[in-house]
């Protein structure tokens, strides 16, 4: 089943997820129409809190970088397989000096900024089957997992923007949240008469 995309302005994208166990509900059927969901919108990660669960879960699909020709053969082969589930994660450190890319998200459709972030990251997480893990990341992987990890913190990529650029963007961002955008996948869009 593929799930409506949560869009700016929801309070679910603010919350901080809460950390699940193996028992939680449903969970294969929410793991499945996630991925389901992700790749019906063209999607290298989603996050629980993006289909309004506030829990401690996202996913990474990097593949489509792997024809992508600004990396090396060797990163093209990693990106290539890289597909992950991550649970309850925490990222124990960033590293590196911070370099800028232009990201985007399936919550904030049409809005794409320079984000920087660390090239190196350590994180602890739990896979589908809640083995644990902790692995080191870096390059773009690095920066697909930072950017889905700040979902199920609450934080999304608009937050880490110059004072200057947020006001840039503000009528958009007040245009997504009202629902005045047109995009190819399913979104739910904030009751904004419940706010006034």
């Amino acid at each position: 089943m593929i799930y409506p995309i949560v869009a700016y302005g929801d309070p679910v994208l603010r919350k901080m997820g809460k950390e699940i166990s193996k028992d939680y509900p449903k969970f294969d059927e929410i793991l499945e129409n996630m991925f389901e969901t992700m790749y019906n919108a063209l999607g290298i990660g989603l996050a629980a809190p993006q289909v309004g669960i506030p829990i401690r879960l996202f996913i990474v699909d990097a593949t489509p970088f792997a024809d992508d020709e600004e990396f090396s053969e060797e990163e093209r082969e990693f990106l290539a397989d890289f597909k992950q589930v991550f649970i309850n994660a925490k990222i124990i450190e960033e590293t590196g000096d911070e370099w800028a890319f232009n990201e985007g998200c399936l919550s904030i459709p049409d809005v794409r900024e320079d984000v920087f972030r660390n090239p190196d990251i350590k994180i602890e997480y739990f896979d589908e089957n809640f083995k644990k893990h902790t692995k080191e990341f870096n390059g773009i992987v690095a920066r697909i997992i930072q950017h889905e990890y700040d979902h199920i913190q609450g934080v999304l990529f608009t937050d880490k923007l110059s004072p200057i650029k947020k006001r840039l963007i503000k009528g958009k961002l007040s245009n997504i949240s009202k629902g005045k955008i047109r995009v190819d996948y399913r979104m739910r869009f904030p009751d904004m008469k419940k706010k006034r």
